[in-house]
């Protein structure tokens, strides 16, 4: 019975999230396990709207602040030591990553 990883990866930067994709990539490659993604979510964009002038008085006008959240998606066959080599990655602060056991 093979058991698969399903790799959920989140970050506000995405050339990070594709640096740490492309290292699970390339895991996945000399190691020889079947591999599907990275599959990309939808982005979740979070709008701010604030009042430009400080005291509230004045004109209406508004900065729009944004906050892009990046997604993806990986299914790995979750070997030993497949699973040995991916928490052994370095990831940056900014990328989050969640490891889920099928």
């Amino acid at each position: 019975m093979v058991r698969k990883a399903r790799i959920r990866l989140t970050s506000t930067d995405y050339k990070k999230l594709e640096e740490v994709c492309n290292e699970l990539k390339a895991i996945a490659q000399k190691t020889g396990v079947k591999m599907r993604g990275p599959v990309p979510l939808p982005t979740k964009r979070l709008r701010v709207p604030v009042l430009k002038s400080p005291c509230g008085e004045g004109t209406a006008t508004w900065d729009k602040w944004e906050l892009r959240i990046h997604k993806r998606l990986i299914d790995v066959d979750a070997e030993e030591r497949v699973m040995r080599r991916i928490m052994r990655i370095r990831v940056s602060e900014e990328v989050h990553v969640t490891i889920e056991l099928m």
